[in-house]
């Protein structure tokens, strides 16, 4: 079994990377959109959802090998 410090880091990890990928891609989605609204939430929607599939691909493999 991992340590507590191991274990609240990567607790940390976890959240911290989703957090940033929807907060990036809302700003993203802001800055390019212009103010139209439909635009912005497809775009936030495809990142999102894009960073959310690299990010499962990146780490599904560490996860279910411990």
């Amino acid at each position: 079994m991992p340590s507590l410090a191991r274990r609240v880091f990567a607790g940390w990890l976890g959240t911290a990377f989703p957090l940033a990928a929807v907060v990036g891609s809302g700003i993203m989605a802001q800055k390019l959109s212009g103010g139209n609204v439909a635009p912005a939430l497809l775009c936030n929607t495809i990142a999102t959802g894009a960073i959310l599939v690299v990010l499962i691909l990146i780490f599904a493999r560490r996860s279910l090998s411990e």
